[in-house]
Formats: structure tokens, sequence, C-alpha cells
């Protein structure tokens, strides 16, 4: 077969073969073809409701941090990992979700859409955690800013309506970032603050 403009076979194998490999990290593997930011993903509806246009693509960049996956969404605020070989638990730092899984509290109202949300964004995936002054909490948990590369989860759930924020000290270092999401998701009464009475 003769190629236009001098190409040679090989060259245009090596252009399909780079736009086929650029496509794949596109999609970042997810079964829905999207990479979730602080600001939106294709998965929104499912996960809490749309926020503004203006905030969608926009991320909050994280810090290095310490590698694990998630073997496990407790619910909207807890997951288990692998970490260093090991099996831990750990407790978002800054936020809390409505309890589904108490077993001495009823289920509170938008818990299953924090816990679904964050099934979405973290389950089965490859996570940075990044820790604040304590490492752990009473019960033994680590204690998380966990990232799913550059978004900052804990934001995102934040910023969906479907966290409070929760500062405890000295863990507070990204306390009037969340303070701020929080206060945009209350006005403009995104999740929880327009499904759940006071």
């Amino acid at each position: 077969m003769r190629l236009p403009f001098g190409y040679r076979k090989g060259s245009i194998t090596g252009v399909l073969l780079l736009c086929v490999v650029i496509a794949a990290l596109w999609v970042d593997g997810s079964p829905h073809g999207d990479q979730p930011t602080a600001g939106g993903d294709r998965g929104e509806a499912a996960a809490g409701g749309s926020p503004p246009a203006a905030d969608r693509g926009r991320a909050i960049l994280a810090a290095p941090g310490s590698p694990a996956i998630v073997t496990r969404v407790v619910d909207g605020d807890t997951i288990e990992v692998e970490i260093s070989g090991r099996e831990e638990e750990v407790r978002y730092i800054g936020i809390d979700t409505p309890e589904s899984v108490d077993p001495e509290e009823p289920v509170q109202c938008f818990a299953h859409r924090a816990s679904d949300a964050n099934e979405l964004l973290v389950g089965g995936r490859r996570v940075r955690l990044r820790f604040d002054a304590e490492r752990r909490d009473v019960y033994g948990r680590l204690l998380a800013y966990v990232y799913r590369r550059e978004t900052l989860i804990n934001a995102v759930l934040v910023r969906r309506g479907l966290a409070r924020t929760l500062t405890i000290a000295p863990n507070d270092s990204m306390a009037q970032m969340l303070g701020r999401l929080e206060h945009d998701a209350a006005r403009a009464g995104r999740g929880l603050w327009r499904a759940c009475a006071p």
C-alpha cells in the first residue's frame, strides 16, 4: 500500500499506539470513564448531586502521602486499606458523614448516599493518605486526608453536601478550607443540607 506524504507504515503504527496509550491513561481504568475532582465527575448524580458549573474540573492538589489500596468502604467517612502490607481502618480527618453502621444508632438521613458516594470515589482504588498532627484516634484507626490522584476525597464529600465538617484539634490543618466548602454547600442547599432536617 502506498502512503501519502512520505509516511512509513511503522510510523503510522507508532502514532496509533501512542493514541491508544493516551486514551487508556485518560480514562484511568474507571468503569465509568471518569476521574473525580473536588468539583465533580460523571458519576455525580449517583454520588449526591451536581455542583455549580464553575466548580467543575477544580482539584485540591495533594501533598505527598502514603500509598494504599482501598479494600473496603465502611461508610461515608471510614475505609479499610492495605498499606505497607497491613490492613488498617482509616477515618477521614475533618469531616463527619451521617451514621449508617453504628448498631446503637438508627441510620441517619443521607447516610446511604454518603456511603455510596465514597464507594464510587475510592472503592477498590489506589489512594494516598496524608496525616496531620496525630496519626491515630482513640480507637486505633488511622486519621488521614484521603487523596485519589490530585483529588482530596474529604473535600469532595463536603462540597457535594454529603458530609459536615468536624474539626478536632490538633488535626485541623485543613479546617478553614473545609469550612468554606461546607458554607458553600449549605448556602446552595446541596445534598443533606436540602434533604435533612437540621
